[in-house]
Formats: structure tokens, C-alpha cells, sequence
């Protein structure tokens, strides 16, 4: 905890000497509460603090009753703490937004209420029962939400739905619904956990099939390498009628002190078909040039440099919702796909109906899917997509065409839910939003004033005001390898963002658990300091003659996890990179196809995410 404070106090005069002002009082402020409310007082009295802050540059004026945890001026009501950055941005006197606030202390007031926000709950990665309960309640609460939400819904809404659903996604679905038809449809096992509770590689050997996707994808298409093996896997196989699926298995893992994120796991059978069918979802959207620019799946810089222009010209607004996953119920994708048949019937075959809640037992769900699933990130963002011009629309009073939708491919982009619009139609876009059951999170919405917010960047009146976060407790011993790794990343933040004191602070905690820690460059194996100043070597190699530096890097080896058999042979099969799977459609003589330089070799012996790291000291590249 000294650690952390000792951090925030040579940040706070790091940062007032580049604001010209002092912080002083704000540190013994900072020393005293924390002495006596702990890790909570900073990682969410403070951040409260930064989100109410956030909120007067949004409303253009400071509201005192809107800041209850720290004391006020008795006279105008102005905060104390932290008055020094605030009197650059708001007349004590009024509380009025100046003119021209300064951008270094907007920096400086968001990177000191907000530096903890998303420090993860230490011990070990663990969360509380408390925290674990209420996130629970919320989920079934939230699944209680999305069925009145169904039940309330105008039939005249989904119409619309499903009308501009058709004109956006209508070329997309029917060329996946043609790889179902035709069985090109290739699956994948993942190295996550399943709900199975199956190693990486024994994933191969599943031998467990639900009778719902059965019906659709056969078990002997997807689970053997070759026909002969037919025969065999016919006995072993297993055919859960729906009453014996195995549910999805709900699980809380560490976001933030305050909140946990809830995860769905699925079954492993369930997943591999998932897969798949995102492949083939994927493929075709990379096709339409109109969805590629609209919607974004691995690239959030588009997003980030509208909220840029937004934050500039005003004329673009960021929303952010709440539970987002969770709300996008299953009638709403049935609805997409209604016109799509074979398609439906693939999707709606490898949904989980079920999912057992800690503490409320086996569910029902009505929502898609929850975060877990391999095809909640795609529909949930098509959904979005289609509500968003759905309020466009109905802005407009008139009705829209797929070539007046282009016209919007530079104000409309959707990445999850980070959704940007057009400042003019967002409140008619957060009508459609609420009424189909989505929750705007308001706090993290921005249209009024210069602010704004997407995938992780922050921006105000087109400056990028995002900050440096603390996601770990900082280390106090070497064999602490990922609060080591945490720590170094830290440190490179600071010293990227110019807070140099507060970097060299850093530079001293590593000094003394690494015997070396080198300048590097970014792109290094090597845990080291980047600097402008370039990297440092110590030697040549013998062979390469490459410049060589001494210092730790990450050793991270995946479990060992033995496979053989037909489950070693379909894993190196699906490996290749061909179309179509399946007994029909399997092309043995595709030997000729592997890339050999991308087959790790142990991948039938040791497979997974690692279950620990460590660091090892040795020679590496410095860059």
C-alpha cells in the first residue's frame, strides 16, 4: 500500500509542476485517507471522484452536491481537493467551465482520481463472495430484464428489425447459409477452458455430442479423421438429448476492486462448432465493403480516431452500454436469421439454452449468449448496428436505403459496445437502444460537451487525454513474475506519457528486485526501460554477430497435455489451411498445404494457456 501511495504523491507533483500549481495538501489528503480507508479509498472513493469530475466538463460547470467524499469550499461550494488542476478549468468563484481549460490539467485530474480505477482485487486474483453474490444477482436479474423486454416488445419494432437487419446483413447471412448448406463449414477447438472441464488437447478425443447439433452437424463429420474410424466412434459417442445438455457454467474473474466481470464457459462441443461458424462469419464480412467500414472485429484505431473528431468538431457522439452482452436477447437473432433458415438452424443448434449459476442453479436463458460464447461478439455488434440506423431512421422520417447507409460509414462505427453515431441522431439511436432492452451507460456516454470515450481512449476538444492505469499491485519480490511484468509495463506507460518522476520512481522499485534491467527497445523480449535515448548492448552474438543484452524475459510453457491417436491426427488435420471439413469433403492429399514454419512441434505433447509464468535472466536482442 505504501508502494502505491508513494506513486500517486510523486505523480500529483509530477503533474502540478507541469500545471504550475501545487499539490501539497492533495498528497497529505491522499497519505492520511488512505492510512485509514485503505486500497478502496483509491481505487474507488478516488476514482467516483474523477467520474464526477468528468461529468462537469461534460455539463460545462462544477456541482458541488455531486461531490459528497471530499470537503468544500463553505463559501462557493468549490472542491478542495485537488483545487489547484480544478482552478485551471472552472472559475472558483461560479464554477463555470473557462473558455480555454487547460488540457494539462484535465490530463492531470483524470490521471490522479482515475490511476487505480481498474487495479485488479489482490489475492491472488480472487473475489470476494460478497462481490461474487451481488454480481450473480445481477446476472439473473439481467436475464429477468431481457425476457420482459421480449415480452413488452411492439410487433411493429421487430418488423422494422428485421427490415434493416435484411438490407445490412441480408448478402452476409446468405453466402454463411450457403456454408452450411454445402458443409464448408471448418471447426476449431480454442485453448480455453470448456465447460467439460477438458485439457486443450482432449478436446480431440470429445466423444460427448448434443442430439440438437447432431441434427445438423453429425458427430462423425466433425470428431473423426478418417472413415474408418466410423464404426468405432459410433460406440463411444455419446448423444445428450436436450434435457441432459450440459449448461454453459457461469463464472466471476477479476475487472476491477468494485466489480468482477462475469464469463459464461461453454461446452467444449458447443464451442468447436461456434468456431466455425465465426470463421465463416468473418470471411464473409471482410467481403462487403460496407460492413468492414460500419463495424470493426480486430482493429479499434477507427473507432479512436472518430471519438478524436467527435471531441473536436462535436459532431459525433460515443455511447457505451451497460451489460451489453447480456441484454442482446435470442429473439433478437432469431429475427436476423428468420429469412435464413439452414443459418438459423446452425446458430440456434450451438447456443447453450442453459447456465448454471452459482448460487441459483441451472437457468434458463433467454439472453444469445454471454461473453464465452465464440459468436456473442459478432451478433451482438450486428445487433447494435441495426438498432443504431434503426434510430437513424426514424431521426430522418423517412425510410433508409443500403446507398444512404453509406453515406454514414463515416459517422456510424460499432466495435462491441463502443458505438459512435452521429451527434444529431443519438438521442433517437438511445431511444431504439433502450426500447429493444440495452441499457446506456450514461456515465460513459459522451455527446454534449468536448469529451470523449472509445475503446480505451479518451479525448477532449480532439487532445488525447487518456491516462496511464495501475492494474496490479506493485511487487516486492522478484519471483512475483507477473507483478514484475505488470510493474514494467507500468513503468514504460509513465515514461511514454511524461511523467518522468514518477518513471524514475519505477526505475528504482525494479532496481532493486532485477539485478538487470537494461534500456530496450519496445519491441524487445526483454523486460527493460524504454528509452529515447535507444537501447544498450554488451556484446555481439558469436554467430549472427547481432547486438546482444543481458537481462530477464519471460519464460511461460504451456502444460504438459499428451495426445495420440485419431485426436492427434484430427488436430493436425484441421490445422491446414483448406476449405470444407468433413468425411465428404476431407483432402488427405492436402499434406502439401501445411506451412511447415507455423506447426510448433510439441503441440502434441504440451498445449494451453500457461497455467503460470515465471522470468528467467539471460542473453536476448535488446530489440
Amino acid at each position: 500500500m505504501k508502494s502505491l501511495t508513494s506513486l500517486w504523491s510523486i505523480t500529483a507533483e509530477d503533474l502540478a509542476v507541469r500545471c504550475c500549481t501545487s499539490a501539497t495538501q492533495d498528497v497529505k489528503t491522499v497519505l492520511r485517507r488512505t492510512e485509514h480507508e485503505g486500497l478502496s479509498f483509491l481505487a474507488i472513493t478516488l476514482t467516483d471522484y474523477g467520474k464526477v469530475i468528468q461529468k462537469w466538463l461534460d455539463q460545462g460547470r462544477v456541482v458541488p452536491w455531486e461531490n459528497s467524499s471530499f470537503k468544500k469550499n463553505s463559501l462557493t461550494g468549490f472542491p478542495v481537493f485537488l483545487q489547484g488542476f480544478l482552478g485551471r478549468l472552472f472559475d472558483p468563484s461560479s464554477g463555470a467551465l473557462l473558455d480555454c481549460p487547460d488540457i494539462e490539467a484535465i490530463f492531470a485530474l483524470r490521471q490522479l482520481t482515475l490511476m487505480f480505477s481498474k487495479i485488479a482485487n489482490p489475492g491472488d486474483g480472487d473475489v470476494s463472495p460478497r462481490r461474487q453474490r451481488r454480481a450473480m444477482s445481477e446476472y439473473v436479474q439481467c436475464e429477468r430484464d431481457v425476457k420482459v423486454s421480449d415480452s413488452t416488445l411492439d410487433p411493429s419494432e421487430m418488423e422494422d428489425f428485421k427490415r434493416i437487419s435484411d438490407m445490412l446483413f441480408g448478402d452476409l447471412f446468405r453466402k454463411v447459409d450457403r456454408d452450411v448448406h454445402w458443409g464448408r463449414i471448418k471447426p476449431k477447438h480454442g485453448p480455453g477452458a470448456v465447460a467439460d472441464r477438458l485439457s486443450s488437447n482432449a478436446k480431440f478425443d470429445l466423444r460427448s455430442w448434443p442430439a440438437r447439433l447432431h441434427r445438423v452437424f453429425p458427430a462423425e463429420e466433425f470428431l473423426i479423421s478418417n472413415q474408418s474410424q466410423k464404426d468405432s466412434l459410433s460406440e463411444e459417442l455419446d448423444i445428450a438429448e436436450p434435457g441432459a445438455e450440459l449448461p454453459v457454467r457461469v463464472i466471476t474473474v477479476p475487472k476491477t476492486l468494485k466489480t468482477p466481470r462475469i464469463i459464461a464457459i461453454e461446452p467444449a462441443a458447443m464451442q468447436y462448432v461456434q468456431q466455425g461458424l465465426l470463421r465463416s462469419i468473418l470471411d464473409a464480412f471482410k467481403e462487403d465493403s460496407l460492413l468492414s467500414r460500419i463495424i470493426g472485429f480486430d482493429d479499434q484505431n477507427p473507432n479512436r480516431a472518430m471519438a478524436m473528431e467527435g471531441s473536436l468538431n462535436g459532431n459525433l457522439a460515443t455511447l457505451d452500454l451497460s451489460e451489453a452482452s447480456d441484454r442482446v436477447s435470442n429473439q433478437h437473432v432469431r429475427a436476423m436469421l428468420e429469412d435464413h433458415p439452414e443459418l438459423l438452424q446452425a446458430v440456434d443448434a450451438c447456443r447453450s439454452r442453459k447456465a448454471d449459476v452459482p448460487g441459483f442453479g441451472v437457468q434458463r436463458l433467454a439472453k444469445f449468449a454471454s461473453m464465452g460464447s465464440a459468436l456473442c461478439f459478432p451478433f451482438e455488434a450486428m445487433v447494435f448496428t441495426t438498432l443504431v440506423f434503426m434510430g437513424i431512421e426514424r431521426e430522418l422520417s423517412a425510410p433508409l436505403s443500403r446507398r444512404a447507409i453509406h453515406g454514414y460509414s463515416r459517422q456510424v462505427r460499432v466495435f462491441g459496445d463502443d458505438i459512435i453515431v452521429p451527434k444529431d441522431n443519438v438521442l433517437s439511436v438511445v431511444d431504439r437502444l433502450q426500447t429493444f432492452g440495452f441499457a446506456v451507460n450514461i456515465s460513459k456516454s459522451f455527446w454534449t460537451g468536448k469529451f470523449r470515450e472509445s475503446c480505451g481512449r479518451e479525448y477532449y476538444d480532439g487532445h488525447d487525454v487518456s491516462i496511464v492505469r495501475v492494474r496490479e499491485l506493485l511487487p516486492s519480490r522478484r519471483t512475483d513474475a507477473s507483478g514484475v511484468i505488470s510493474a514494467v509495463s507500468l513503468r514504460n506507460q509513465l515514461y511514454q506519457a511524461g511523467l518522468w518522476r514518477s518513471a524514475a520512481m519505477m526505475d528504482r522499485l525494479l532496481g532493486k528486485l532485477l539485478q538487470h534491467f537494461p534500456n530496450v527497445a519496445p519491441s524487445s523480449p526483454l523486460l527493460g526501460r524504454e528509452s529515447l535515448l535507444g537501447y544498450q548492448f554488451q556484446r555481439l552474438h558469436p554467430y549472427h554477430h547481432s547486438p546482444m543484452t543481458k537481462g530477464y524475459y519471460v519464460v511461460a510453457k504451456s502444460p504438459q497435455d499428451h495426445l495420440e491417436g485419431n485426436g492427434a491426427l484430427l488436430k493436425c488435420l484441421l490445422r491446414f489451411p483448406y476449405q470444407g471439413f468433413g468425411l465428404k469433403t476431407l483432402p488427405f492429399n492436402a499434406v502439401n498445404a501445411v506451412d511447415v514454419a507455423s506447426v510448433d512441434d510439441e503441440h502434441l505433447e504440451r498445449s494451453g494457456r500457461p497455467e503460470r509464468v515465471s522470468i528467467k535472466l539471460g542473453w536476448r536482442l535488446p530489440y
